[in-house]
């Protein structure tokens, strides 16, 4: 009975999350045409966005409501659909270097350390893989289906699947060092936090709404962070799911729940930095001394990363299912349901561009280098755009 709970959310969360500000929401509500994604009004495009390239990657994030993030590496970048295919680019020109297709479904990926790729595989495979071939070095099989990307560092790759286990495996032979196991409630929503892997540490937020670090090596818990607090009295007024991508800059730690707080941590003692009350799903970044997070009702927020308050906010693009937001020169672009980029100055928020690149939409975290923005859309499409300011 509970599997099937959990799995009925993940399906209101796949096809209603639209039409609500609240997960309790999916069930009706005075207000439910209030909670409808906005419209969008004309802005004034300040920006040039050039289309640099594009490229297609099977079925992108085919039907299971998965966010199969692409990598960056050197001059490469490297990314997944859910049918089972892994393509390999050139960054500056597109050009195809390789693709391999594993003939498995996956869900997770990608993640990447030297010359080594890792992707999660619906059916609860680890698998690692050349990053110069794309040939198969091993494949482990973990406990439950992989929702984010692993993670390694040379010695071992981590991953965490979605019965709320986190499990160590050897770098070179894919054997399970370790596994935890957190607390997971009985609803959650469709999702796991992609690990952060530093030096021999490792942190992770699980569906409990709490961050933890662990010994790399052995699965040691270093210390852990409650982010949000599960209260209300239902099931879902109790989520506080920390899902979305983290944030680790220097020895900060910034994380985001659902329905709970969004988080600074000292990373060397756990200790809290600084907290606010926020709801997201798709995680946090930063950029110019902030510290960005798209709310599940579509606001967008520039916190200082100082924790002194609030730099702007950003109201107009209403329950639009925004993404991570993603610095991208001196701009922040959040993609929306839709498939719409928006592109927003990171000094005061306002609107400097749009672009569509995807009309399926947009879920997987957008990547940047410089003034280069790389979206990987729903249907597949892989496009890499140049942002600059108008003359």
């Amino acid at each position: 009975m509970r599997q099937n709970t959990r799995w009925l959310l993940a399906l209101l969360m796949a096809f209603n999350l639209s039409a609500c500000s609240t997960i309790s929401g999916w069930f009706g509500s005075d207000d439910e045409d209030a909670n409808q994604p906005v419209e969008l009004e004309k802005i004034q495009q300040t920006v040039k966005i050039k289309r640099l390239w594009s490229a297609g990657v099977g079925d992108g994030q085919g039907d299971g409501f998965y966010r199969i993030q692409p990598a960056i590496d050197g001059d490469r970048i490297y990314a997944a659909s859910a049918e089972g295919l892994v393509r390999a680019f050139e960054r500056s020109r597109g050009k195809s270097l390789w693709k391999e297709d594993l003939d498995t479904p996956l869900s997770g990926g990608v993640g990447v350390y030297e010359e080594s790729l890792f992707v999660g595989s619906s059916d609860g495979f680890v698998i690692r893989l050349d990053a110069n071939s794309g040939e198969q070095i091993w494949q482990s099989r973990l406990s439950g289906e992989i929702l984010a990307a692993p993670q390694g560092n040379g010695r071992v790759v981590v991953a965490q699947t979605y019965d709320g286990k986190l499990q160590g495996l050897d770098h070179e032979t894919g054997e399970k060092l370790w596994t935890y196991d957190s607390n997971v409630p009985v609803l959650t929503i469709r999702g796991t936090n992609t690990p952060i892997l530093r030096d021999n540490t490792v942190y992770t937020g699980f569906a409990n709404g709490r961050v933890v670090a662990f010994d790399a090596q052995t699965g040691a818990v270093r210390w852990e962070v409650r982010v949000a607090i599960s209260q209300g009295r239902s099931e879902i007024e109790r989520i506080v799911d920390v899902d979305g991508s983290m944030s680790l800059v220097g020895n900060e730690l910034y994380a985001a729940s659902y329905q709970g707080r969004v988080v600074g941590i000292d990373i060397n003692n756990g200790r809290k930095l600084w907290q606010r009350d926020a709801s997201s799903f798709s995680g946090v970044a930063q950029g110019f001394g902030n510290i960005y997070v798209a709310d599940e009702d579509g606001t967008l927020t520039a916190y200082l990363r100082n924790g002194q308050g609030v730099r702007w906010t950003q109201v107009a693009l209403g329950y639009r299912q925004l993404s991570r937001p993603t610095p991208v020169s001196s701009y922040v672009a959040v993609a929306d349901f839709e498939g719409i980029v928006h592109i927003i100055s990171q000094v005061d928020g306002e609107f400097a561009g749009r672009v569509k690149a995807d009309g399926d939409g947009v879920r997987a975290d957008m990547l940047s280098d410089g003034n280069i923005l790389y979206v990987f859309g729903n249907s597949g499409k892989l496009v890499a755009y140049e942002i600059t300011a108008k003359g």
